[in-house]
């Protein structure tokens, strides 16, 4: 466990750090995304994501948000058409993963294992009336220092769940990165512009993970295109898509892709650890509810990437890939 001194010095350097890539910014909209598999039913161990997000936004009518240098190195491939709209998004956060069973001390190895990662990510949007573009850059860290430990038995404990017993398991303290470029499309909207077809393009390279994937979302409500573009932010467990001026949505969501590495299912990147075989192509599924009013938004989704698992795979990777997910947002 982190002594005090390590713990005090770990959120000073990681508030330093949202603070330099956000200090010019000027905060519009804040949310709060819970990830939990206690969302779909599912309790066989552990698995949860706590996210904070700040967003500069802006459209034509006033002055644009420019990028940080945090995405950066990415901003070479953004389209030089005129944007309608921009977002800036500053967003930390903590992300969990067990095995099945918490109370064993020496899980098998062919369980998922424990891992944490806290980490920062600024994602930079720019939207045009046909199409949106989003650059991400995350740092941050795996292992000990995560606090994952320490954050899940002060909850079991203040919930008078059972204790988790696993942790000295866990993966290995790593410094982690990932840099993330994403486009996704409006294709079609019906007459009655109730209904649109999404279509979208991702890839991401790091120690965190590298893959490349594409998918199509459907969705059913009204003003759907102020907020075509929050789309982008479904394919990770760090915010949801969201309605915006008082419009609402249905969708369903489906996406292909392959994973070159994932840290936590191949362990430590440049030591030994526990890790996990999986099956490195994906089938995912998502399916939500997204409601706004004036200042203030609330979506609600269950994702499913274990769609190409199967047999004892399936079952350890359920709590990594299976989760429901619920953020609150709303402007300052």
């Amino acid at each position: 466990m982190l002594t005090d001194n390590r713990l005090k010095l770990l959120i000073l350097a990681l508030s330093l750090t949202s603070y330099s890539g956000a200090g010019h910014a000027e905060i519009d909209w804040v949310s709060a995304t819970l990830d939990n598999d206690l969302f779909v039913g599912n309790d066989s161990g552990y698995s949860n994501g706590l996210f904070l997000s700040f967003y500069d936004v802006g459209s034509t009518s006033e002055e644009l948000p420019s990028s940080d240098f945090w995405v950066s190195p990415l901003m070479w491939s953004m389209t030089d058409k005129q944007s309608s709209g921009a977002v800036n998004a500053y967003m930390f956060g903590q992300s969990m993963n067990t095995p099945s069973d918490i109370s064993i001390v020496n899980p098998d190895q062919n369980e998922l294992p424990y891992s944490a990662l806290l980490a920062f990510t600024n994602s930079y949007l720019k939207i045009t009336p046909n199409f949106a573009d989003r650059a991400s850059t995350t740092i941050g860290v795996v292992g000990p220092i995560a606090l994952g430990e320490d954050a899940q038995k002060l909850v079991h404990k203040m919930t008078g769940s059972d204790e988790p017993k696993g942790w000295d398991t866990q993966l290995e303290n790593e410094l982690v990165f990932q840099f993330s470029r994403g486009r996704t499309w409006r294709n079609w909207e019906s007459a009655s512009a109730n209904f649109d077809l999404l279509t979208n393009v991702d890839a991401s390279i790091g120690t965190i993970s590298s893959t490349l994937g594409a998918g199509l979302t459907l969705r059913y409500g009204r003003n759907l295109l102020s907020s075509y573009a929050t789309t982008l932010f479904n394919n990770s467990r760090t915010t949801n898509p969201t309605a915006v001026n008082g419009g609402w949505y249905f969708y369903l969501g489906a996406q292909t892709g392959y994973f070159f590495n994932q840290i936590f299912t191949d362990g430590n990147t440049f030591e030994d650890s526990r890790s996990i075989d999986y099956d490195h192509e994906y089938i995912s599924l998502s399916a939500g509810f997204a409601y706004s009013w004036p200042n203030s938004s609330i979506t609600f989704a269950v994702n499913d990437s274990n769609l190409l698992q199967t047999g004892d795979t399936e079952d350890a990777l359920e709590d990594l890939t299976q989760f429901g997910t619920i953020t609150f947002a709303w402007r300052l």
